[in-house]
């Protein structure tokens, strides 16, 4: 009765590997995963030095792993499975209840970096502000699972401001723990809302000493959006997010200077695709420069940022009447000389400090 049952666990095995080498064999190679938002490995080329030096088995190996018939479904039963033994933290991603909050870790840049804002104090004449966002997981702290780990946003907020005082503080934290209970981060991404980033806004306004316009009707552009966080975790069951829109962008054009072109404040093309946060500005970019010669006040914007700042941006180009957008990412030039060289009038240092304390590009702050 034994050897019968282990015979038939054999031959299902088998069957198992026949049918899935099969697929394997038949079904074409993908070079993307709209699922998980990232490239899929090819076929590697065999040469017998690469055989020799493990490389090619390696690859073969990734290779083997993303295009492995019905990838996407299998991720998803697994995930389930974790699930329902309790599991809660995915890829470093909590699930919530309805909602996904990524982990924020601690990182050795995180010090440094704060120095570098201090530099940069130093490097210019010109005011200079800062707005360090906290991400959900500090503003939604209760929401996260019992025993959760998470970085204490708030406590490294009060040891940059104590060390960057002649920098002018946009208090993004006090304005977005105001409003905890409304709906200011996506639930499948790890960035704020066009809600949250009016407030945000408000902040930025409030330390400048000026009124900030109305929020407005908002407008639903997309009621399908899968942001990075239901990517990289592996949760697959949770309903999208809704893309609203508050600023018409009637009269504001951005220049994206390292493509060379001239286009409207949003990218509609994007809301066709996976990255629909895209749609604000039109993804990352070394230098946008928006301009609007309708704004509130006459005066250049240097904003220095991470991508929170594209749902941002709307908000921005109805103040001022030109907004340059840095990314120190891709444009790696002293930001005082940029200011300097472009007559800009105020500097605002923009970053959730999640991206914040690990972005080794934050040193060009302090050159």
């Amino acid at each position: 009765m034994a050897k019968a049952a282990q015979r038939i666990t054999v031959i299902l095995f088998c069957v198992f590997l026949a049918v899935f080498g099969c697929l394997h064999l038949l079904l074409p190679d993908r070079a993307f995963s709209p699922v998980e938002n990232r490239n899929l490995s090819g076929k590697p080329a065999f040469t017998w030095s690469a055989l020799a030096d493990g490389s090619y088995t390696a690859a073969l190996e990734k290779y083997l792993a993303d295009q492995f018939p019905l990838r996407d479904s299998w991720m998803g039963l697994k995930t389930r499975y974790e699930y329902l033994l309790g599991k809660r933290l995915f890829h470093g991603v909590y699930l919530c209840g309805d909602r996904l909050i990524s982990k924020v870790e601690e990182n050795e840049r995180a010090g440094q970096n704060a120095d570098y804002l201090r530099r940069l104090g130093e490097k210019t004449d010109l005011p200079v502000y800062l707005g360090l966002i906290p991400t959900a997981a500090e503003i939604w702290r209760d929401h996260l699972p019992n025993g959760a780990d998470s970085f204490d946003q708030a406590a490294y907020l009060e040891q940059v401001k104590e060390l960057c005082p002649d920098l002018i503080w946009v208090d993004m934290s006090g304005v977005l723990a105001e409003h905890a209970g409304e709906d200011i981060y996506y639930r499948t991404d790890h960035h704020w809302t066009s809600l949250g980033a009016y407030y945000g806004y408000t902040a930025l306004l409030s330390a400048l000493g000026e009124t900030p316009l109305p929020l407005g009707e908002g407008e639903t552009v997309s009621e399908s959006f899968l942001g990075t966080l239901y990517s990289s975790s592996g949760v697959h069951w949770l309903q999208p997010d809704t893309i609203e829109r508050y600023v018409s962008g009637e009269g504001v054009t951005v220049e994206d200077v390292a493509a060379g072109e001239t286009r409207g404040l949003y990218v509609d093309s994007f809301l066709g695709q996976k990255d629909q946060y895209a749609s604000f500005m039109g993804g990352n970019a070394p230098l946008y420069i928006i301009r609007n010669p309708q704004a509130a006040v006459d005066e250049k914007l240097l904003v220095v940022r991470d991508s929170y700042s594209d749902s941002l941006a709307p908000f921005l180009s109805q103040q001022f009447q030109e907004v340059h957008l840095l990314d120190l990412r891709y444009y790696r030039t002293p930001v005082a000389q940029y200011a300097q060289e472009n007559g800009i009038d105020r500097i605002f240092v923009c970053y959730s400090v999640d991206n914040f304390v690990k972005d080794a590009d934050v040193i060009f702050l302090a050159q």
